[in-house]
């Protein structure tokens, strides 16, 4: 990878600090902090979420305060997915697929008329965010699973000394970074906790703490009405995946129940999320057959790569950030007969 994309990738980098939001945010959020955690696998790879946060995603301008959130169309039913019923049993449609989902998340909403939700990441998983977008001021809130709590919570003492409040009915912790940038962390409830963080703008303490009185918990219709249409939800993944994947020569191996557990996505992560997952398996394949002395296959398989260069999703992605490039690039280089070291963690595979 040229040294120009390696500085790309530079997380720590100022003016590529200020542009982060939703997921790209939460990641730096976590890398910064240190809490003392077992080691897990992660869902994702650290160098596929770094390049979605140098990536980062478009604007989805929607009012998701609690009072008024827009209707979300259930999507045609389907199997195969996350909480289907056993073989043989009816199909789930996406409305209930994405009710089940949401069942397990916060589902705290700013109940103020003007904010609006500008990226989603995570969904069916224990971590996800959401930003919130008013004006200039924004708000990132970020949920974790309720076992990595006291780490956070020693993490942040580092901070600040904590100073206590409520926040939708239970007690949070508000911690100051400097005179306008705050954070409340909200004890666990039902298996996580949340974090809110300001996020540019002018923000005050008082501020601060008048956003939080208006912080409430809704249910599960009520908060999936208000995210933006534009919000790949686990109901919506196979048609999207459908319309993505229709450009693209599949992999022998692929199949695309293996996309269920995408999440809840904006449309620049998801298109990521896709295409990455075919390239990673035409690259598989290419060394499969490389190694077995196929060579069919293995010009087959570069070619599928190459045909990269013409997927409309990648297109549209490319002016919103540089994951297309990286994928074009691994593409070319294949088709040279080299398959770089560093793709698993260039495409998350």
């Amino acid at each position: 990878m040229s040294d120009e994309r390696i500085k790309d990738a530079d997380p720590y980098r100022a003016d590529l600090v200020a542009r982060l939001d939703g997921a790209d945010h939460h990641l730096l959020e976590e890398i910064m902090s240190t809490p003392q955690l077992d080691a897990v696998p992660l869902r994702r790879t650290l160098a596929r979420r770094l390049t979605m946060a140098v990536a980062a995603a478009a604007v989805l301008a929607v009012a998701v305060t609690a009072a008024t959130v827009a209707g979300r169309e259930p999507v045609d039913g389907y199997t195969g997915a996350l909480g289907v019923p056993e073989a043989g049993g009816p199909a789930v449609d996406g409305w209930q697929l994405d009710l089940k989902a949401a069942e397990d998340l916060p589902r705290l909403l700013i109940d103020e008329q003007g904010w609006k939700a500008t990226s989603v990441y995570g969904f069916d998983q224990e971590d996800g965010s959401i930003t919130f977008q008013s004006g200039d001021r924004g708000i990132s809130m970020n949920w974790y699973a309720a076992e990595q709590y006291q780490s956070y919570y020693d993490d942040r003492l580092e901070v600040s000394r904590p100073e206590w409040t409520t926040m939708a009915g239970v007690e949070a912790s508000v911690v100051t970074y400097s005179r306008n940038d705050f954070a409340a962390m909200r004890k666990p409830q039902d298996g996580t906790f949340v974090e809110l963080r300001t996020q540019g703008g002018d923000w005050t303490r008082a501020t601060f703490d008048e956003l939080l009185a208006k912080v409430v918990k809704v249910d599960a219709e009520t908060f999936l009405k208000s995210l933006p249409e534009e919000i790949v939800t686990p109901g919506d993944v196979r048609p999207q995946a459908r319309k993505i994947l229709a450009d693209m020569p599949l992999p022998p191996s692929f199949d695309i129940a293996s996309l269920d557990k995408g999440g809840a996505n904006d449309p620049y992560q998801f298109g990521a999320f896709v295409a990455g997952r075919v390239a990673c398996d035409w690259i598989a394949e290419y060394q499969r057959a490389d190694k077995a002395g196929d060579k069919e296959a293995k010009k087959k398989a570069a070619s599928a790569l190459s045909t990269s260069h013409q997927w409309k999703v990648l297109h549209d992605m490319n002016a919103q950030g540089d994951y297309p490039e990286v994928l074009w690039e691994l593409a070319d280089k294949v088709a040279d007969g080299d398959v770089p070291t560093w793709y698993r963690d260039g495409l998350g595979c």
